[in-house]
């Protein structure tokens, strides 16, 4: 077996990193950046953090901080007005996976021909060149938009949110400090954490797993699942905050490098309805699609659970898996998240869009990795299940 691989060309990971975002910069030949983040880093001051070492290293950057929490082909199109209305080099995508894929999105969409929609680059268009690099700071571990070559942008004329994937995508280098995630949210802690447990799940299970891919999505799961619940329980776990983000990095090699299934594929088309955060809509669909998966994908998710220690090392597959789905559903409970109908959502809007967000499902292409890949009546069937 021939395996691609693709990752950042330099990743710098731990306490503290960020103070060397500068040094990252200078390695890279890099001095001109425009930093792409959102209104709460900016007014929170979390942003100072990493302009700091850049003007104590000599470079003002310039900043773009107006995207929202699912991007937009708007926002992205306000973005690449900056982008090209400046003097810059690289583009830094600082915060939570909105910001860090608002900077992906810019710099694909600045590399196309004028009057080009951003729509052009969706899924099974392959985005493979960017105008300028991106360099990665995240601030929550979850997303892992870090390590991807992927990014997510809501179409808004058709209320779709659209799998972007390239090497356009990838960053070229990702700064990843996890002391950004003390001062989360329990909210955020808990969605973004389940995110990132999906994602290396995902991959693992994926038809598209490969063995390297596999060892990132092993060290993913170990890394996680024993942390998650110490996060929200104690935000300041030092241990478990660097293990949570180290995890979310792993898990979105993973993923890039293998691809996410059923999940996130049903998961994106209630972002783009409901406005639910992304991670909260994994969260949501994450029991229903495994339990469903589990006939054609049982070795598999029986090590997945084994890895997370759900399951013991001598126990056979048919336990493991039942312990698996029963897991999920525990931290669902313990982590507060709510069910779509919990959620708010009315129950007849939700049925009103079960056969275009099927349809959505299926269009971006993930549901085809799932071990046992849905038709659209499978994937209402799973909405169905879990809207409760």
């Amino acid at each position: 077996m021939v395996v691609q691989l693709v990752a950042p060309r330099l990743m710098l990971m731990g306490g503290g990193a960020v103070a060397k975002l500068a040094e990252v910069l200078a390695q890279l030949g890099l001095s001109r950046p425009l930093v792409v983040t959102d209104p709460f880093m900016v007014s929170s001051g979390l942003l100072d953090r990493a302009l700091a070492p850049l003007r104590a290293a000599g470079i003002e950057a310039a900043v773009f901080s107006d995207t929202v929490p699912d991007p937009t082909d708007t926002v992205i199109e306000a973005g690449v007005a900056v982008l090209k209305a400046g003097d810059f080099d690289c583009l830094i995508g600082f915060g939570g996976g909105s910001p860090m894929d608002t900077a992906k999105a810019m710099t694909i969409l600045a590399a196309a021909l004028p009057g080009t929609h951003i729509r052009a680059f969706k899924v099974p268009a392959a985005a493979n060149t960017a105008a300028l690099p991106v360099i990665c700071v995240p601030t929550t571990a979850g997303t892992g938009s870090e390590a991807t070559r992927f990014t997510v942008i809501t179409d808004t004329a058709r209320d779709e949110k659209m799998l972007i994937a390239g090497l356009g995508a990838l960053p070229l280098a990702a700064v990843v400090d996890h002391e950004f995630t003390f001062g989360l949210p329990a909210r955020i802690t808990a969605d973004t954490g389940i995110d990132s447990l999906t994602h290396a799940l995902e991959a693992f299970v994926s038809k598209r797993a490969n063995p390297v891919a596999d060892d990132y999505a092993r060290s993913a799961m170990r890394l996680i699942a024993p942390n998650l619940r110490r996060v929200w329980a104690d935000p300041k776990d030092a241990a478990a905050r660097e293990a949570m983000m180290r995890g979310a990095t792993l898990a979105g090699l993973a993923f890039s490098n293998s691809s996410v299934a059923l999940v996130h594929g049903m998961s994106r088309p209630v972002g783009a309805h409901f406005h639910v955060p992304h991670g909260m809509s994994n969260a949501m669909l994450l029991p229903a699609v495994t339990a469903f998966g589990l006939e054609a994908g049982r070795a598999r998710y029986a090590e997945a659970a084994r890895v997370m220690g759900v399951a013991r090392e001598d126990e056979g597959d048919q336990s493991a898996c039942a312990k698996l789905v029963e897991e999920l559903r525990a931290l669902n409970r313990e982590l507060q998240v709510p069910t779509p109908a919990g959620y708010g959502i009315p129950a007849e809007r939700w049925d009103g869009l079960l056969q275009t967000m099927a349809q959505q499902a299926l269009a971006s292409g993930s549901p085809a990795n799932n071990p046992r890949v849905p038709d659209a009546a499978e994937i209402v069937a799973l909405y169905r299940e879990s809207y409760g």
